[in-house]
This record gives structure tokens, sequence and C-alpha cells, in this order.
């Protein structure tokens, strides 16, 4: 019954938004209306208000509801959602400031002269907006206002014109910063967990152990990531679409003029294009540049770009003056100053210690309120003139109440959704489709591509994305990114903003173009883009580097990136090092070198483990060419074994799934113990036993060499396993062992400082009192055990506190343990000062050798160079299904 209550909220929800009823409160409004009337009819017909409820019931519902409104406004995990109001704050701002049309005008002059070349400059034009503004509809109206007029005047071809508006208006949605890009990472952060967890339980059902290990867990994703992972994309697109205007044009010059620049390439020219593009750029620099950079987050950067675009507003919208810059060149020498301050200075307050801290704290106080005269002076002037702040302010607290409600009614809608069972039929349809990952991805991209006909991309990321991405993100055969496919949605919804007859792009642009251009020629036009955008969406299908490099890339090269030791790193690791194994003999130089040298010189057990830990470098680099060759072995087993695999975990995919049933039926058989329930039991026994026939019969289609071919592909990834797991224990121990020699030594002044404490302890022990005489033994035998090698003359010294606390004081076998506690020391001393004269600098020499290589896992951090290689190896999908 509950299939009938989720296809008639899907009704209800359609028509709504069929009859023009706003999306906000359709939404809501539909899960409100069908959870309603499920829990009556239950109520009604079946006593309970549970009844029709394919999973809890409206109390369960109504509290999935309370806790996606507090996961909206009090979760601070998703505090990302901040940066909206702000970003889109900025992109009125520079929009109502006219900084949009003056770009537009001086790139038109710019690039006029080339073929095509006012096209370019529109798609350049349009990049840059869609980096500063992120809005769709802003950005084609502006620019179908500005640049169509002049590109019909100049003879551009109708089609050609409207097609490159309309596609570089949509640039938005890809181009960080972008309010798609936040709300797919929100979005894709949550669907990351459930992934998570349905991948441990695929995990334990196909194997049977308990836990999952790490490095095949769903990583998840955040809103600067998503930033990072669309920059490549977006301005793969940007190329796209100006080398296909400047192709256009070259073929076809008659309908893509080249536009002489009237004027004059001058001084005045030039100034007036610095004036124009350096700001808007520099904006975009900060902007972007600080998430990149990591100085600051999602949230940090949004409050720059809306303070810059005041700036920037600040001496645009007034007259010309002699004070009109004084308020951005403040703004510019506070920059300078806080730069400054951070630069040469510890900016802790709380650290100040000298004069020199002083003056830092003094100097960023005073950029900081520089800054803030800046923004208030520039603030006042764009509220006096036509009352562009409060305008301004008004449509961007209208724009984000719009997100929010909708994000708000897509999570009850969701939940409603849920609660009928629609989020597992959509599952089942998915999983069972042939071709695995791959069909399911394109059946879903579909979805999307055509809900973008009807729907604007905000509900789509909220209603869609929550139910089809979890599914996506567990299917260990892609093993895709979170960042990888939250760009791909947002390529794909870019997509459909161009499709007619429903583009919104296509919408915006017919309202604002003059009734010469026909709407067949500007459907006409966007075909090329839709074309260059679904290629686009398949370059970056085929190449996930172009959306994982840049992320990974930041996050290796941050102050907090991932040490060599994390688990889900050693494979890229390992590739690594035996990279540099097969380049260079350096490492293996350094092992034949430390051979070399003279063990004698240490005590027994440090010169055993100083063998063992070299005996180690080598085992290490054995097992590692073991493990690569077991890897090719295993390689070339999959081939076989993959197919067998699919066909048995489906098959018993649907056993588990009968056998829940099976399950069911009996628990409901077995409370039916009354003789007038007999005919209910009986029906029930025969659905059973109906449901393990056909569970037998699935049984029967396991192919006969199943267990031979697994078994011996599960050897083979054991071996493969076993030799990393070796190579990765003695690679740690190549590289402990001589550390703990150093240490030692390095600990020799440390132990020379404490001959003479050692020597006064004689009259000590001979002549105090014993209770005083152990007490001073012990602090003496405690800062010993703190020097790294001599714990046999704490040993000794231990000994002899215990003859001085016992019952009955023994200042004879004190004294004679603390003559052994100083035999220790002089023989040290003599070892000591050998070793380090002998062993130091091959020691030293043979740590620097392997470093790079078997002693990588316990490094602090990656250098430069490695941390490349890192986001190279991980940016690539690395299929897991045979673990699985």
């Amino acid at each position: 019954m509950e299939f009938y209550f989720l296809a008639l909220l899907i009704l209800i929800m359609a028509a709504a938004l069929g009859s023009g009823y706003p999306v906000a409160f359709a939404l809501p409004g539909a899960a409100i209306i069908t959870i309603g009337l499920a829990a009556g009819t239950g109520y009604i017909f079946a006593g309970s208000t549970d009844a029709f409820f394919h999973s809890g019931g409206p109390n369960q519902w109504l509290s999935a509801g309370v806790t996606n409104l507090r996961g909206v406004y009090w979760e601070v995990e998703r505090d990302t959602l901040i940066a909206i109001p702000l970003f889109i704050f900025m992109g009125i701002m520079l929009q109502r400031s006219k900084i949009a049309e003056d770009l537009l005008v001086t790139m038109a002059q710019l690039f006029g002269p080339v073929p095509g070349g006012l096209g370019i400059s529109v798609v350049f034009v349009g990049a840059l907006l869609a980096a500063t503004t992120g809005i769709v509809g802003a950005t084609v109206v502006a620019m179908g206002l500005i640049s169509l007029p002049a590109m019909l005047r100049n003879n551009y071809s109708p089609s050609l014109a409207t097609g490159t508006i309309a596609a570089s208006g949509t640039l938005g949605q890809i181009i960080p910063p972008s309010i798609v890009l936040i709300i797919l990472a929100d979005q894709l952060a949550s669907a990351t967990d459930q992934a998570s967890t349905a991948r441990k339980a695929l995990h334990k059902e196909a194997t049977g152990e308990l836990s999952m290990p790490s490095v095949f867990d769903v990583g998840s994703t955040s809103a600067g990531e998503m930033f990072l992972g669309a920059f490549i994309p977006g301005m793969l697109l940007v190329g796209l679409y100006m080398a296909y205007i400047l192709f256009y044009a070259i073929l076809r010059p008659k309908q893509a003029p080249a536009v002489p620049y009237e004027g004059k390439y001058d001084g005045a020219f030039l100034k007036n294009m610095l004036i124009t593009l350096v700001p808007p750029l520099a904006l975009i620099f900060l902007v972007l540049g600080s998430i990149i950079a990591g100085v600051a987050t999602v949230n940090q950067a949004g409050a720059i770009g809306a303070a810059g675009a005041m700036i920037m507003a600040g001496y645009r919208l007034p007259k010309a003056s002699k004070s009109l810059y004084y308020p951005a060149l403040l703004a510019i020498v506070a920059l300078a100053v806080i730069a400054f301050s951070l630069a040469n200075f510890d900016m802790n307050v709380k650290a100040v210690e000298d004069g020199t801290d002083q003056l830092g704290i003094i100097l960023g106080a005073v950029g900081t309120v520089m800054l803030l005269a800046s923004l208030v002076w520039s603030c006042w002037r764009v509220l006096k003139i036509e009352n562009t702040l409060a305008g301004v302010m008004l449509e961007t607290a209208k724009t984000t109440s719009l997100v929010f409600i909708i994000l708000l009614g897509a999570a009850m809608l969701t939940a409603a959704f849920r609660a009928f069972g629609g989020e597992d039929l959509v599952k089942e349809f998915l999983l069972g489709l042939p071709g695995g990952f791959w069909t399911q991805f394109f059946i879903v991209m579909l979805v999307i591509f055509v809900l973008g006909f009807f729907l604007d991309f905000i509900e789509i990321a909220v209603v869609v994305v929550p139910i089809v991405a979890p599914i996506l993100l567990a299917d260990p055969e892609a093993n895709i990114t979170a960042v990888w496919l939250g760009v791909m949605i947002g390529l794909n919804i870019q997509t459909s903003f161009l499709t007619p007859p429903f583009g919104f792009a296509l919408f915006y642009l017919r309202g604002v173009a003059p009734a010469i251009v026909k709407t067949v020629q500007m459907y006409k036009g966007v075909i090329a883009f839709i074309s260059l955008q679904i290629a686009a969406l398949v370059i970056v299908g085929l190449y996930p580097p172009l959306v994982n490099y840049l992320p990974n890339r930041v996050s290796f090269l941050s102050e907090s990136s991932p040490p060599p030791r994390n688990p889900k790193l050693q494979l890229c690791v390992e590739d690594y090092v035996g990279q540099k194994l097969a380049e260079s003999s350096a490492t293996r130089d350094a092992i034949a070198a430390a051979r070399g040298l003279d063990l004698s010189v240490l005590p027994k057990g440090l010169s055993g483990d100083l063998t063992d830990g070299l005996d180690a470098a080598d085992t290490a680099v054995a097992q590692l060419d073991a493990a690569f060759v077991a890897a090719v072995n295993v390689q070339a087993a999959s081939g076989e074994y993959r197919p067998q695999l699919r066909l048995v975990r489906g098959i018993e995919k649907q056993i588990r799934n009968i056998q829940r049933e099976v399950d069911e039926f009996e628990k409901l058989a077995s409370r039916m113990r009354d003789e007038s329930q007999a005919a209910e039991r009986a029906q029930l026994e025969t659905k059973v036993a109906a449901l393990k026939a056909e569970m037998e019969h699935l049984h029967s289609g396991i192919p006969a060499s199943w267990e031979g071919v697994h078994t011996v592909f599960q050897t083979l990834t054991k071996a493969e396993n076993n030799a990393r797991s070796k190579y990765r224990r003695a690679a740690d121990e190549a590289w402990e062992a001589p550390l703990s020699v150093l240490a030692v030594l390095d600990a020799n002044d440390g132990f020379i400082a404490l001959e003479q404490d050692l020597r006064d302890m004689k009259a000590t022990i001979m002549s105090t009192p014993e209770d005083e005489a152990q007490e001073l033994v012990n602090e003496l035998s405690k800062v010993f055990g703190k020097v790294e090698g001599a714990d046999d003359v704490k040993k000794a010294l231990g000994k002899a506190r215990k003859a001085l606390k016992s019952k009955t004081p023994d200042r004879e076998k004190a004294l004679a343990s603390y003559d052994d506690a100083v035999a220790a020391y002089e023989a040290q001393l003599a070892w000591r000062a050998e070793a380090d004269a002998k062993l130091r600098n091959g020691l030293n020499a043979y740590l620097d050798g392997i470093r790079g290589t078997l002693g990588l896992r316990q490094q602090q951090r990656f250098t430069r160079d490695q941390a490349l290689e890192m986001a190279s190896c991980t940016a690539y999908h690395r299929d897991i299904s045979l673990n699985f």
C-alpha cells in the first residue's frame, strides 16, 4: 500500500510544480499532505497510523523533519551554508554597480579585431562573472542586455550570438565560487556517511569480516574541495567555448566578423582597461586564491568577496571626483599593512613578550581599523546613491531565504520519500541494472539531465542527490570520490540549463532579446554549446584527475596534510617507493655502506638491533618486489575471477533478500498460535516453503567452479597483502633501528654531565640517613632513566635504592650495587665516545639514503615532490570491488 502513497507523493509534487506553485512550498506541502493521508488512512482502515508506511510512521517522519531542520541551522559541520548569502551579496552588488557592463565593453574593445573576438570576449566576461556572481539568471540577463545588441549590430549570426550568451551565462554553475557547488557539497557530506555505512555492510556480507580496512572507506568532501575540483573542468569548458567560436569565425567569417576598435590603443585605453579588469580579477584571486592556498575557509572567502564587491561598488557608482578612489586606495594600504604584520610579527595577542610583538599587534590593529574605515566609507557611498545597498541587501535576503526554504522543504520531501520506501525502490532498481556502476551512473545522470528541463539546480541538488549519491558512492567497483561525483552533477545540471525547449537560460535570454531574434534561432545556437558541454562531461568522466588532482594537491601541500603512515595512502606510497628504487640505486648503496660500519664498538644488544635493522632493509626491498609481482598475478587472475564474482555476489544478494522475507514470515507465523489463525499460518508456511525453494534454485545457479576460482584468487590476494604487510614492518624497522642508536649517541652530552652526580652519590650512600639516601638515589636513577641507552646504570642504582629501602637497610649491599653502576657508567663512557666517532656520520648517511624510500612511512610529512606524487596517484579512481 505504501507504493500508492509514494506515487501520490510524486504526483502531488509534479502537479504543484506544473501549476506554477512556488517550489519552496510545493516540496514540503506534497510531503505533509501525503503523510497526513497515509496516517489517516492507516488509522481508519488498519487501526494504526503506521500501517501504510514502509518504515516507521508519522512520528518517525516528524522526527526526521526536526532532525533535518536542526541539521540546516544548528549543525557545526554544515556551516558552509553561511557562504551562500555572502556570495549572493557579492554577485548582486557587482551586478547593480555595473561592473559587469564595464567588463563586457572593455573586453569587446580589446578582442574585437580578432575573428570572433566579440564572442570570445562574451565567454571571457561570462567566466569572470561566473567567478564573481555564480547566478545564472543575472549573468544571462546582463550579457543579453549589453552584448546581444552589439553582436547583432556587428552582423553576428543571431544563432551564434544567443548561443554564446546563453552558454556563457551558465558557467556560473560550475566555475567557483558557485552556490550550486556549496549546496552539492553540503548534500554530499551526509551522503558519504550513508555510503560508508553501506559499503561496510557490503564488505561484511561479502567477506564475513566484522571490520572493513579504512583504505576501502568512502571519503567525504567540503565546499572548498568542490571549488578546487570544479576549477579545471570550468576552465576546460571556457577553453572549448572559445576554441569553437574562433574556428567558427575562421570557417564562416561573415557570421562572426572582426570588429575593429574605432579608438586608439593608447595610454588612456590601457588605463581604462586596467581599472576595469584588474579589480574584478584581483577579487577573484583573493576569493579563490585564499581557498586554494588554505588561508581562508569558504565562509571567510565569501566574506572577502562581499567586502571586495562593496569597495568596488564604492568607486564605480559615484560620479568622477578627486576622492573617487580614496576608499579603495585606503583598503589597499590597509591590506598591505596587515600582510606586512602577519609576515613579520607573531600576531598572537596572548603571546606578547616584548616590544617587537607589541609593534606587530599595533600595526595589525591600525591596518584593521583602516580596512573597516574603507568598508564603512564605501558602504555609505553605495547607500546614498539610489539606495543601492538597501536594494542589494533586500535581493540577497530574498534569494537566501528562497534557498534555505527549499533546503528545508526538500529535506521534508526526502524524509517522506524514504518513509514510503522510495529510497529502497530506487536502490533496488539501480543495483538491479546490468552493467554495474557505469549503467547506474548513466541512468542517474540522464534523470538529472531531464529534471533540469523543469527544476532549478537547487531542487535537483537537494531532492535527487541525497537519494542517488549514497548508492553511487558506495559502489566499490568505480570507487569514485564525492568531489568528482559533485562536479559531474554540476556539469550535468549546467548542460540542462541550455536544453530546448525548457532550458532556464533560454527563458532568461528570451525575456531580454529583441523580437528580431527568433526563438528557433536561439534553440539552434545552443545546440553546439550543448555538444561542447557533453564533450566536457565525457572528458571529465573518463579522466578523474581533472577534478581530483587540485583538491588533493592543496591537501597534501597544506600544514594539515595527511602523514605518510595514513593507511589510505599506503598503495600510492609503495608505488612511489618502488619507482624510486627502480630509478636509482641510492637506497641499496646506503644499505651496503651501512653494512661496512664497525658495529663492534656497540654493546651486544645495540649491535644486534642495528644488524637486525639493516637486515630488515634488505627484507623490505625484497618484500616490495614480491608485492609488485603478487599484484601482477592478482591482476592477471582478475579477468577470470571478476565475471564469476559479479554473478555469485548478485545471487547471494538475492538469497539474502529472500532470507529476510523468510525470517519475517516465520516470525509472524510463530505468533499465530490460536486455532482461528490456522489458515493464515498455513498460508504463511506455504509462502515460506516457496521462498526457500526459490533460494535453493538460486543457489544452484552458482557455478561449480566458483569455490576453486575464489580460493585461488583469495590465495593470490593474501600473498600480495602479506608481502605488503611484511614490507611495511621491515621498512619501519630499517628506519627505527639506526635511529635508536643515534638517539643514544645524541644523549652523550647529557650522559657525561651526570658523572659528577654519580661520583658524589657514594658519600651520600655511606653517610646520609637511609630514608634520605634512598630518595636521592631514586632521583638520580630517574634522571639516568631519561637518558637513552643508560638503562644498565639505572638498573644498578635501582638495586642500591632497594638495599637502602628494605626493612633492614644494608649499606654494604647498596655500595656494591653503586659500584656496579659506576662500572657500567665507565664502560658506557668508553664505547659511547668511540661509537660517536665511528658510527654517527655513517648512520646519518644511511638514514639520508633511505629517507625518501624505506623511511618514508616514518616521516612527519611529505616533501613537496612526494606530496605532488601522492596527489597525482590518489587522483585516479582505484577499483576495489575484487576485495568485496
